[in-house]
């Protein structure tokens, strides 16, 4: 009898089955070690790329954001990008949530195309590894997506710029390797990603070399093959660099390259002990600092030196006669190379967001090496590695939830980085914690002496706790040092004020201008000092100009009311009072004004509405119980203005002026009440 089998329909299904399966879980985990990154505000780069980035509030015209010129610092000349945060900011403008969520969307694809890509590299492989292919792909995808080191990349926002570029590096080697035996379509659509990377950041510029190296190890065999059967492939990859080249014009603008101050030597040499330490980070995540600062690793001493001499020379040796594992040691290493060289990146020589990518390096070995050592064990271990990642990785996004905590953080790991004391003062200042605020100010100077901004922002700290004069020694060192804008000049001027040096106070008020025309705080304290000094009408041309660039501008409006008073003009104060009560309901100096015109001009009724608002707002406000109290007294409420009176005496005992007037008011409120018998 001859007995055949049924065809092996199922097992395809199976297997796409199981395909799937592992896909769900590992978005699952993906999911599970990053849901309380949502709350994460923006910090550090975040505001050159987003906050304080105009041109991410519309969506063209798209050319003049390919340009070199480019937009702010984080997203300068990164095209690709750039546009992720336009279309995150037509969603949800400045509320973070979408920020995060298309972060994690992208980390999440990110982790699938790993998955892809190491399945059907140990497919091809065949034998045991190709057996065991899905698992070994979804354990490797799993660590790499939920190593804790990848909140860098994924919490951080403005950090996206890796990421992204990971998924286009990932998917560009994927399309490749579909390619080899698949539809034609997929080799150009992988010059396409590989296109897309190199216009969303830098590191892309390795994706070419790295898919050279992937043909030749796994694929063809030889350098040989690999170039005579895809040339075309190739010469198309690398055509990609030409628009990399246009879109790195003016690359220092940014902080990268030569003639920043720091020599290739120098940086070289910071880089044996950066790279030494991301690989120390791979296997050990601990301390994670967000911000290494511009000295990270500055002191190298000749162990780094030859130990990452070892590391490459064993990575080259290994790739040479182990081309298999070598080719994962290399990916580390060439991934890296762009910023870990000779190309200085002047003000962050060590950021983990660059460990994304060399990071699946790592991992592939370190699975492969585990399995091949435990055989069966190794489930166990490698499951506890993803849960124990995980683990991790929750805890540091918590470090993340505002940029007080990141900041706090990153100073307690990094004491000695002055950009983080900086940044921490900052935080604190924001809330009103200048006691401390100026403590790491004064940190952060002792440790960059000669740092203008930090100057700037001690000064500003200084004369919001009531020290102006320590203040002005500040902000003049500032500008000594060589940093000169208009909010420098304007809190300059604030200071001046204070201790009394008025006419030095104009000069840097009217020198903001200069650089700042447009700026309505400058024009409307310039406005307040020339009505100090009795110049009236140039004060009103000041208050003017600060209400056309701000028409919403309560304060300029109050001022522009005293000097209407002043002139008599008292229609145009009352309208300017209004407009500022308007604008701005809990403005207790604009009701108190407001209310003395009317009180002036017979109304009030209205005058007496104004003084309790007032007191609504300022209950111990004893001008406004006094001028309440003249009010009432006017519209023959007796008791009600002996009452306010009452209330200023209690709040200043001994009021003479209070005194007098109950001493007129008693004897009437006795006589009203003789009559009402």
């Amino acid at each position: 009898m001859n007995i055949r089998n049924a065809p092996a329909k199922t097992s395809f299904a199976v297997s796409r089955g199981a395909v799937f399966l592992a896909g769900g879980l590992l978005v699952l985990a993906v999911l599970v070690a990053y849901h309380n990154s949502f709350s994460g505000q923006f910090v550090l780069d975040d505001g050159d790329a987003i906050t304080e980035n105009q041109t991410i509030r519309h969506f063209g015209p798209i050319w003049p954001v390919q340009s070199p010129v480019g937009a702010g610092g984080a997203i300068s000349n990164r095209p690709v990008l750039h546009f992720s945060y336009v279309l995150n900011y037509a969603i949800s403008g400045l509320d973070v949530w979408s920020y995060h969520a298309v972060n994690l969307a992208v980390h999440i694809l990110g982790g699938l195309l790993l998955f892809g890509v190491v399945r059907r590299t140990l497919l091809r492989l065949g034998g045991s590894l190709g057996a065991e292919a899905l698992p070994l792909a979804l354990m490797t995808a799993l660590i790499w997506t939920v190593h804790p080191v990848q909140t860098g990349s994924v919490t951080y926002i403005s950090q996206r710029a890796e990421s992204l570029m990971g998924v286009w590096y990932l998917l560009t080697l994927y399309c490749f390797i579909r390619g080899v035996n698949g539809s034609c379509w997929w080799h150009p659509l992988a010059v396409f990603t590989c296109l897309l990377g190199m216009a969303t950041k830098e590191a892309m510029v390795t994706a070419p070399l790295v898919v050279l190296f992937y043909d030749r190890v796994f694929v063809a065999g030889s350098w040989r093959e690999a170039w005579r059967q895809r040339w075309r492939v190739y010469l198309a990859l690398m055509a990609t660099w030409l628009l990399l080249a246009y879109l790195m014009i003016g690359l220092t603008a940014r902080g990268a390259g030569y003639g920043l101050g720091v020599t290739w030597w120098g940086y070289a040499l910071t880089e044996c002990w950066v790279v030494v330490h991301y690989l120390k980070l791979t296997l050990w995540p601990h301390p994670l600092i967000f911000d290494y600062g511009p000295q990270a690793g500055s002191a190298t001493g000749a162990l780094y030196v030859v130990a990452l001499v070892l590391l490459v020379v064993m990575a080259l040796l290994g790739f040479l006669w182990r081309p298999r594992p070598g080719f994962a040691g290399l990916w580390f290493f060439v991934i890296l190379a762009p910023t870990s060289s000779v190309v200085p990146v002047a003000f962050e020589p060590m950021g983990e967001n660059r460990l994304y990518l060399p990071l699946a390096g790592v991992v592939v070995l370190a699975v492969l090496c585990l399995h091949a050592l435990l055989g069966k064990r190794s489930w166990f271990v490698l499951g506890a590695l993803v849960v124990g990642c995980g683990f991790l990785t929750v805890r540091r996004n918590e470090d993340y939830r505002s940029a007080l905590s990141i900041w706090t953080d990153t100073v307690a790991k990094q004491p000695d980085n002055a950009r983080a004391h900086n940044n921490l003062g900052y935080e604190l200042y924001k809330l009103g914690r200048l006691t401390e605020a100026i403590g790491h100010y004064q940190e952060a100077l002792r440790l960059e002496p000669n740092d203008a901004s930090e100057h700037d922002n001690l000064a500003t700290a200084l004369f919001q706790a009531g020290q102006p004069s320590e203040a002005v020694r500040e902000f003049d060192q500032a500008l000594q040092l060589g940093f000169d804008d208009a909010g420098l000049r304007n809190n300059f001027g604030l200071a001046l004020v204070q201790v009394g040096r008025i006419e030095e106070a104009i000069e840097q008020y009217e020198a903001a201008l200069r650089l700042d025309a447009n700026n309505a705080a400058v024009h409307n304290n310039l406005g307040n000092v020339l009505l100090q000094m009795g110049r009236g009408p140039e004060a009103g041309r000041q208050f003017e100009a600060a209400l056309r660039i701000d028409p919403h501008y309560a304060e300029a409006y109050v001022n522009l009311g005293t000097v209407s008073a002043q002139n008599g003009q008292m229609d145009k104060a009352v309208q300017c009072f209004r407009e500022a009560v308007r604008l701005k309901p809990d403005y207790a100096d604009a009701h108190f004004n407001l209310g003395i015109i009317l009180f002036n001009l017979g109304q009030m009724d209205e005058a007496i509405g104004q003084y309790q608002e007032v007191l609504r707002l300022k209950p111990d406000d004893i001008q406004a119980h006094s001028y309440l109290g003249e009010a009432l007294a006017k519209v023959g409420r007796i008791q009600e203005a002996i009452g306010q009176f009452e209330e200023v005496l209690r709040l200043k005992p001994g009021d003479t002026a209070a005194l007098e007037v109950l001493g007129k008011l008693r004897p009437i409120e006795s006589t009203s009440a003789g009559l009402s018998r």
